[in-house]
C-alpha cells in the first residue's frame, strides 16, 4: 500500500467490519459471562460468555493491527551518499 489514502480506507473498513461487531460481541459476552445472558428464553453458560469475550478481543485487535501496518512511516532505504566514495575496508 503505497498510498496513504489506501491505508486510511483499509483502516476505516477494518473498524467498521471488525471493530464495531467486536465491541458489541464484547458487551454481549460480558453480560453472558456474568450469568445474565439468555437466548430464546434459555440461559447461556458463562463459558460461552468467556469464549465470546476472547473472540471479541481478537476482532477488536484486527483494526489496531491494520492501522499500525498501513499508516506507519516506512523506513527509507539507506544508500551511499556518493557512488564514487570507496567502501570502508572489511575487518
Amino acid at each position: 500500500m503505497n498510498n496513504k489514502n489506501t491505508g486510511i480506507i483499509a483502516t476505516v473498513a477494518a473498524v467498521l467490519l471488525c471493530g464495531c461487531p467486536g465491541l458489541f460481541l464484547c458487551l454481549f459476552g460480558g453480560i453472558t459471562a456474568t450469568g445474565n445472558g439468555t437466548f430464546n428464553n434459555a440461559s447461556l453458560s458463562p463459558s460461552v460468555g468467556f469464549a465470546l469475550v476472547c473472540l471479541s478481543l481478537i476482532l477488536i485487535l484486527i483494526p489496531v493491527v491494520v492501522g499500525f501496518f498501513t499508516l506507519r512511516k516506512k523506513p527509507e532505504a539507506s544508500t551511499p551518499s556518493s557512488p564514487n566514495e570507496p567502501l570502508p575496508p572489511a575487518s
